[in-house]
């Protein structure tokens, strides 16, 4: 196969290509799968020192996969979108035969003898593995940097996080080291990083995609989910790894719905509210001011806005009881519970504490919670907010929670959709005097991801935050 019109261009633009554009010129053999994922390892090799976002580059195994799936399309066969585009994973999602580590030495020679379902699917519909991403240990933080294999660089400013857990996520898709990843999202892990890198990220209904395969936080709350550099490159991705997994107690059942159409669905009927409290409290001044103007700018794309007030949160019982249940086995063992990092160690040991009757009390709320959202979108269509209050602090403090302000109560306005279990995405909406992305959130009820999509797709189409890439050197 030729690359044709593509043979002269450098690696650099094929990466700026998103999913869609990418998809299309190779299923149009315009574009070549072996040449598109060279110029994403081209990056990797030229900047991954600058950003620290992978743990394991798996170079060899992806430039075989592309070169199998360029003779599949010589031979008249197209898996869909995704066929040919490069990806990676976070490295709490198994991958057989390859080191799966969730960035802790705990798990640091670690090698999985099956395959995560969603990476299952992924394959399936024709993505290239370039590798697993570098993550905040065990995904219990929002930095990425607490991780023993170093921490993640935001691409925007190399001195602040990227946001966690997903921070390598987030970051090799800003950098373009990858043209889509999965994350996974327990309380902001997919939607505050993407905040962060100023990329869209996507949690969808609770159960939605499955986990199974995925190390896990709290089964209870834990999604995983795409950033991406476009709304629609995450409606693509999404529609690969949705569908009901029968080996996962958390899967649910739910009638295929055609992700990606909601580029062509008119937001112009939607209800938007806006819950005030405490959502829109104590907000960074330049976050203010860009979802201010991000919300008017929304007005003019649907029908109505109105206040409305969300149910409260229950505490996070169930979160550290789950979480417990996980480590508890490591934590027996001296020589494993010597190798968590001290601030993880501590959290882990603190959440061992949890009685019985909390964690029972804390699943019935939030069960109560999830009755209790429904019945707000009797009144409107969708809900938006900041993605976080705060803009990504500096590693420096990150790395010492005793100085850290941002990353850990930057939960506030993402971990109530867990509770919920509802979809929800962070897209760019501005960025600081100082260079640093801004991201607006925006919620839709169970099962509600179109709308939700239709709408960010909507204001990213009629803005141009997404468009802006950092510049790395």
């Amino acid at each position: 196969m030729t690359t044709s019109s593509f043979e002269c261009t450098a690696a650099d633009e094929l990466t700026a290509l998103t999913i869609e554009q990418a998809g299309r010129s190779i299923r149009s053999g315009a574009l070549s799968p072996v040449d598109l994922t060279r110029a994403y390892l081209d990056r990797i090799a030229r900047f991954e020192g600058r950003v620290n976002a992978f743990i394991t580059v798996t170079e060899e195994l992806a430039l075989r996969r592309a070169g199998a799936l360029e003779t599949e399309l010589a031979s008249g066969t197209w898996r869909g979108p995704l066929h040919g585009i490069p990806i990676a994973l976070k490295d709490n999602i198994d991958t057989a035969g390859i080191r799966t580590t969730a960035a802790s030495a705990v798990l640091a020679d670690r090698v999985p003898d099956a395959d995560a379902e969603v990476w299952t699917r992924l394959e399936r519909a024709g993505a290239i593995l370039l590798g697993k991403l570098n993550m905040h240990e065990f995904a219990y933080g929002g930095t990425s940097a607490i991780t023993h294999f170093g921490p993640v660089h935001n691409p925007w400013n190399p001195d602040h996080i990227p946001g966690g857990s997903s921070g390598g996520s987030s970051a090799a898709v800003a950098a373009r080291l990858c043209a889509a990843a999965l994350g996974t999202d327990t309380l902001a892990s997919i939607r505050q990083p993407a905040a962060y890198c100023g990329i869209a990220g996507l949690k969808a209904t609770h159960g939605l995609a499955s986990i199974r395969g995925i190390i896990p936080v709290a089964e209870s709350l834990d999604h995983v989910g795409p950033l991406a550099r476009s709304v629609m490159d995450c409606a693509l991705v999404l529609e690969a790894i949705a569908g009901y997994d029968a080996r996962d107690p958390a899967s649910i059942e739910a009638e295929p719905a055609g992700y990606a159409s909601a580029a062509y669905r008119s937001t112009k009927q939607f209800r938007l509210g806006i819950p005030e409290r405490p959502y829109f409290d104590a907000l960074d001044p330049e976050i203010a001011g860009a979802v201010d103007r991000a919300i008017t700018h929304l007005r003019g794309l649907v029908a109505e806005t109105r206040a409305v007030t969300l149910p409260p949160m229950p505490d996070f019982s169930v979160l550290l009881a789950e979480s417990y249940a996980y480590h508890e086995p490591l934590l027996d063992d001296p020589e494993k519970r010597r190798l968590y990092d001290p601030v993880t160690l501590e959290r882990l040991l603190a959440a061992g504490e949890i009685r019985a009757s909390d964690y029972i009390g804390a699943r019935r709320g939030l069960s109560l919670a999830r009755h209790a959202i429904a019945a707000v979108f009797e009144d409107v269509d969708l809900l938006v907010t900041p993605t976080t209050p705060a803009l990504p602090e500096r590693i420096a403090n990150a790395k010492n929670p005793s100085k850290a302000s941002g990353a850990e109560s930057s939960v506030r306005n993402t971990a109530p959709f867990n509770d919920f279990g509802i979809p929800a995405i962070s897209i760019s909406c501005g960025f600081s005097r100082s260079g640093l992305p801004i991201g607006l959130q925006i919620a839709g009820p169970r099962l509600g991801e179109v709308a939700v999509l239709a709408l960010a797709h909507a204001y990213e189409q009629t803005t141009e935050w997404h468009e802006r890439m950092p510049a790395l050197t």
